[in-house]
This record gives C-alpha cells, structure tokens and sequence, in this order.
C-alpha cells in the first residue's frame, strides 16, 4: 500500500487536503458447500481490536513482470490457501470499493461452488493465523442479522448471496 496526501479544489476553488491508501485491490470469496454450509474464517484484526469471523479474501499480488494478479486466480488461491478447498464452478458477484473515504482499494466478490479439498493446499501466509470455520448458510445470516458479524465485505457477501438465492439464482440455496 501507498499513502499520498493529494490537494482537490471545492467548487469554489478552495484547496483541501486529501489523504488516501492507494490499494492494489482484493478478492472475497462466497464459498458453499453442497451441503449448504459457507466457509468463514475467524482471524485477529488489529485495528478492529477483536478476531473477526470473515469470508476468504486477500490482496491481488504483485507479479514478477510488475502486473497485478488476475483478480479469477487470486480468488482461487485466497479460497485454496484460507480454507484448503478449490471450487470447480465460479461466478463474479459484485466489485466495490471497500472504504472510498480514504482507500482506492477495490474488491470482487465471487461466489464459489462445487467445492471439494485440495490435498495440494498452498497454506497460509506466515503472518495469517485463522480458524476455518463451516456454518449453515442460513446461521451465518441469523449472525449477521444479530450485529455478530461486522466485516463490511462479509456482509455484502452475505447479503448479496441472499438475496440471489431468494430470486433463484444460487441452486445451492434453493429450498430442498
């Protein structure tokens, strides 16, 4: 991440300041069971103070040549290093800015099906230390509902998940 404190002029033609994270973007993943079950991750945040239960997500990496990750691949490797499961069906649900206030960072959300384990699992980044958890779709709703999950882009997943799987478009959601 870089941080720059940029000049913008209001309409009146008065300069103030701006700071802002420029991000280089990330990836959250809706991962779904076939017993529909979603796959959270429960990790210390340091700036929240607290562990936060979250969806799969990270930062695109930068790549030899100086581009950045393919945002499909760095799902899949975010998915497979968090979790230890791949998925063989993929969808792009959304991208949206996370905190437009003060970051650039812009983030796709893609839900993943057909999940299976990976006995190739990559693992962790050394500084990660999280907790896999498996919970009902339909429970971690009633969690987020209840104010017990508080990360933005889990919520926006959830949410969006939700609301595509009332409208028929989330086979894996659709009533049994």
């Amino acid at each position: 991440m870089t941080f720059t404190r940029d000049t913008v002029l209001d309409p009146e033609g008065r300069p103030h300041g701006r700071d802002v994270v420029l991000h280089p973007g990330a990836v959250t993943v809706v991962a779904i069971l076939s017993d529909r079950r979603l796959l959270l991750v429960r990790q210390y945040r340091h700036a929240a103070g607290e562990a936060l239960l979250e969806l799969p997500a990270g930062t695109l990496d930068r790549q030899p040549d100086g581009s950045m990750e393919e945002r499909l691949s760095a799902a899949k490797r975010e998915l497979n290093e968090e979790t230890g499961y791949r998925a063989a069906k993929w969808r792009e649900l959304a991208t949206f800015f996370t905190a437009p206030g003060f970051a650039s960072e812009l983030m796709t959300l893609y839900l993943a099906t057909e999940l299976s384990p990976d006995p190739e699992r990559r693992g962790l980044d050394p500084d990660e230390r999280l907790v896999l958890e498996m919970l009902p779709f339909a429970e971690a709703l009633a969690l987020a509902g209840r104010g017990e999950i508080r990360d933005a882009k889990t919520l926006v997943g959830l949410y969006m998940t939700d609301a595509l799987a009332r409208a028929g478009e989330v086979s894996e959601l659709s009533p049994e």
